[in-house]
């Protein structure tokens, strides 16, 4: 005899049971998904970028700053560079990366993390070791504070500058990194910084700005031609920094995933069409193409695309280095001489113009409108938004950076003599000499 299952009662709830687990298993399956899983290609990536961008500073931003100043300086930006990387990294791991991404607070994290307390070999983040994301962030915190050396070079102690660094990265560097990227306002508020426009070059721009203008100008300077010593140093260091930026964008993607193709090629065209537009309107404007104008060129647009290289589309990114290479040589050229400071390196022309105009042009070529990948709702309303954080930025950086000032000031003074400066800082310094 045929017994239809279906038809009883008991059939029907087991029936029911059996659907309902079947139901549940993508929600099981979902969760285990959700647990930290390291991914051995995204580490071995990332492990790349860390490194690649240790190799921003030194070898890279030593030759491009070093080459840059006077033969008799070029110990002591050197070192300054290589000393103040050094430093930070040490605090970053004592107390900058708990301040930065534990905690709850707006603008300042927590003391959880205090020498990477509870940090283990086995925790992960996203895919990764969380000891590799706090080296590579490690070096964002380090170079950040290194480039705003150039603004105030050949002219400030080198325990001044010690000095201010300590001050400046702990009160201005880690508040505006949390602001951003740790779960503070900025990002919240939706701002776009994939790599660190604000956090690095705007704010490394204005240190910069604002130390020149502190410390004063150099002895000489609008008086006699203040050139730079060794222009191969400058292109070869500017080549390093090119090369060590893929890990510096690339990288923020925290692994190798789809978006990391487009991150890499926006970052090699901006900074290309950056070097192209530079070269034209310096030739058209002043009648020779420069070594130091590609050089400059290069690192303009490399910073234009820091905050955007993940957003904008590729024709985007050709658009904003050509914007970028014009506008930062006229700061470079035209606005530094009109107001007459004595930006050494154009830390200010560069990297605060630069990355002004990569955070807020992302609000608009960031849209899908123009080829953008980022989720845009109103154009007017995102450049708002990044406006808001440029502002805070500029305020934030140029208050800091006056009080960290005052405060070596006050310790152990800003300049040396003016006979210590006239014979150059490498051997009142540090008691060497770059050439014989």
């Amino acid at each position: 005899m045929r017994i239809d299952l279906a038809s009883k009662p008991a059939s029907r709830w087991a029936r029911g049971i059996l659907m309902a687990a079947l139901a549940m298993l993508p929600v099981f399956a979902g969760a285990q998904e959700e647990a930290p899983v390291l991914d051995t290609g995204d580490t071995a990536w990332m492990i790349v970028a860390t490194v690649l961008v240790i190799m921003m500073a030194a070898p890279g931003l030593a030759l491009f700053y070093g080459g840059q100043v006077r033969s008799k300086n070029v110990l002591s930006v050197s070192i300054q560079i290589f000393a103040v990387f050094s430093l930070l990294t040490v605090l970053w791991v004592i107390y900058g990366y708990s301040f930065t991404f534990t905690g709850d607070g707006s603008y300042i994290g927590g003391f959880d993390a205090f020498f990477l307390k509870g940090i283990t070999d086995q925790d992960i983040e996203g895919t990764i070791p969380t000891l590799l994301f706090v080296a590579f962030q490690a070096t964002f915190a380090a170079i950040t504070t290194a480039l705003a050396v150039g603004g105030f070079a050949e002219r400030t102690k080198f325990s001044a500058v010690l000095i201010f660094s300590v001050i400046w990265f702990t009160f201005s560097y880690l508040p505006i990194a949390r602001a951003v990227w740790g779960g503070g306002w900025i990002g919240e508020m939706g701002a776009i910084d994939y790599a660190g426009g604000t956090v690095v070059h705007i704010n490394a721009g204005i240190a910069g700005l604002v130390g020149a203008l502190v410390v004063g100008k150099r002895l000489g300077y609008g008086q006699s031609a203040i050139q730079p010593h060794n222009l191969p140093y400058v292109l070869t260091g500017a080549a390093l920094l090119w090369v060590g930026w893929f890990g510096f964008n690339v990288g923020s993607g925290l692994g190798a995933g789809v978006g990391s193709g487009l991150v890499l090629i926006n970052t090699y065209v901006c900074t290309a069409a950056a070097v192209v537009a530079w070269l034209l309107a310096e030739w058209i404007f002043k009648g020779k193409p420069t070594v130091l104008g590609a050089a400059s060129g290069a690192i303009a647009g490399l910073v234009a695309i820091t905050p955007s290289c993940g957003s904008v589309g590729v024709v985007g990114a050709i658009v904003l280095g050509l914007i970028a290479g014009v506008v930062c040589l006229w700061a470079v050229a035209g606005l530094k001489k009109a107001l007459g400071y004595d930006d050494s390196l154009d830390v200010f022309g560069v990297h605060a113009v630069g990355g002004i105009i990569g955070a807020i042009l992302v609000g608009v070529l960031g849209h899908p409108s123009f080829g953008g990948v980022a989720e845009i709702e109103s154009i007017g309303k995102q450049v708002g938004i990044q406006a808001v954080g440029v502002l805070f930025t500029i305020v934030w950086s140029a208050l800091v950076t006056f009080i960290a000032f005052m405060v070596a000031k006050a310790l152990v003074g800003l300049r040396p003599s003016e006979e210590v400066e006239r014979e150059g800082l490498d051997i009142a310094e540090h008691g060497e000499r770059a050439y014989d």
